[in-house]
């Protein structure tokens, strides 16, 4: 599906940049010459824009061939906006100094050089901003299921966990996994999250027909190796991609980096968790922002414990134990947003769960006050887990800190969750928060785990902006 939108992608990109390309010339020529920014212009050496258009034609043939060489109109899956833009910005410069040495050798005082810095300027600008028109016109269109490759999944180990986890926090790689199969009978008939279990691997054929699977992407261990082939036969007959996911060693291809040297493959082992200097840059930065958080927010502190008081009887803060890092419990603060005794009801409201998993979250809980349903709203009940996280019990970005019964529950790949500190977002929690299936958030969690980086932080820290004043899946 992504290949038969690539050619009309590509086309409506040139199309876009060429005008893009003028028009920033256009805007070049009003700042130097209407405008006449930093430096004046001589009446002697004004120019109508007439004859720069020659040159705002070669310019835009050049950088359509410097773009086009440097990789910008090679649509990767996957591929950032910043990618994009260092590519841009890298062809603009190149194409910009050319021009430069052009109009100087043509006719050096006819022209301004300076004229040429601007469209270069102003070149990178409007075409970084256009990628990022692209970039959210591309995600809308996929959010209605066009140029969205239909994935099927054989094998659901850690491999095919592994796989799940990278589609679910990047939905800009554009796959849709209709579902998986393995012929382990409990891993054939148990969803995981939004993931149908779709049985054995015997129905392969079936499937592929009835889900209209674009592609096939087996995660089957290296001693299946004949079972492998026999797939992929078999895809090759029914007339739909295979690609194999190798499982280098039965390791889990979060530990696998690959390198090379000299152009030779080499496969070496990484550790997948947050190491000591990556936890004290962590903690420097929780520290810095907990204890300004708690200094600045104490005013609303003081009028959100009035108005619960004011409210229902009970105290403002409600205590909880959760677990924490290396499974060690602590207690947990917010602010209370249920009536005293909510704790005692919740079995009798197990059955109005609604997220699949050890979690118990619904719509409309009862037991909600009024204030707490506006705190729950905005988030604002869970504040005081600012405290939990000077004391280093919590960090700002985590997964989500689980109770003792919710960990009593987990299948054993959840407990990875529980080799980080929680936080008070997350990757679930910009995601879709409650609107996700338990085995979704602990994917999300875990990819969080995988490949955190202080970019990744920053990126969920920004997200949570607009999912917080929205109330997005809060309840």
């Amino acid at each position: 599906m992504f290949k038969r939108y690539h050619k009309l992608v590509t086309i409506g990109l040139v199309l876009m940049d060429i005008l893009l390309i003028n028009s920033a010339f256009v805007l070049a020529y009003w700042v130097r010459y209407e405008l006449q920014w930093f430096r004046e212009v001589d009446e002697a050496y004004y120019a109508p824009f007439q004859r720069y258009i020659p040159f705002a034609v070669v310019l835009t043939i050049l950088l359509l061939i410097i773009y086009w060489l440097g990789g910008v109109y090679h649509q990767r899956r996957g591929s950032s906006w910043f990618d994009e833009v260092y590519a841009i910005l890298n062809g603009t410069a190149t194409g910009i100094v050319f021009m430069v040495f052009i109009a100087y050798f043509y006719r050096p005082l006819a022209y301004s050089r300076l004229m040429f810095l601007y469209a270069g300027g102003f070149i990178v600008l409007l075409l970084s901003l256009g990628r990022l028109g692209k970039a959210w016109l591309w995600a809308h269109i996929r959010r209605k299921g066009i140029g969205v490759d239909r994935i099927l999944i054989v094998g659901a180990g850690e491999i095919g966990r592994t796989l799940m986890r990278h589609i679910v926090a990047q939905p800009q790689l554009g796959y849709r996994v209709v579902g998986f199969v393995d012929d382990d009978p409990q891993r054939g008939s148990k969803d995981i999250g939004r993931f149908r279990a779709l049985g054995g691997i015997p129905n392969l054929s079936g499937i592929i027909h009835e889900e209209q699977v674009d592609e096939v992407l087996i995660t089957l261990p290296w001693t299946y190796h004949r079972k492998i082939l026999s797939i992929v036969d078999q895809c090759e007959r029914e007339r739909v991609r295979a690609r194999i996911v190798p499982d280098l060693f039965q390791l889990s291809l979060s530990r696998v980096h690959v390198d090379n040297i000299g152009g030779v493959p080499v496969i070496g082992l990484r550790e997948p968790t947050i190491d000591v200097w990556q936890r004290a840059f962590k903690r420097s930065l929780d520290l810095t922002v907990a204890l300004g958080g708690l200094v600045l927010l104490f005013p609303l502190f003081l009028l959100i414990g009035l108005a619960i008081k004011l409210d229902s009887p009970g105290p403002v803060l409600f205590s909880h134990t959760r677990v924490g890092r290396g499974g060690r419990e602590f207690t947990i603060h917010k602010f209370r947003s249920m009536h005293q005794g909510a704790e005692k009801e919740k079995e009798e409201l197990a059955d109005l769960n609604e997220v699949r998993g050890p979690v118990f979250k619904m719509r409309n809980d009862p037991r909600l006050t009024r204030v707490g349903g506006l705190l729950r709203r905005w988030s604002l009940d869970e504040l005081p887990q600012l405290y939990n996280v000077l004391r280093g019990e919590m960090s700002l970005v985590g997964p989500r800190p689980p109770t003792p019964a919710e960990v009593a529950n987990y299948q054993e790949w959840h407990m990875k969750r529980l080799t980080v500190s929680p936080g008070m977002t997350g990757l679930w929690q910009v995601s879709g928060r409650s609107e996700l299936p338990f085995d979704e958030m602990a994917l999300l969690d875990i990819y969080y785990i995988e490949n955190w980086s202080p970019a990744l932080d920053a990126k969920i820290l920004l997200r949570t902006v607009p999912k917080w004043l929205s109330g997005e899946g809060a309840y």
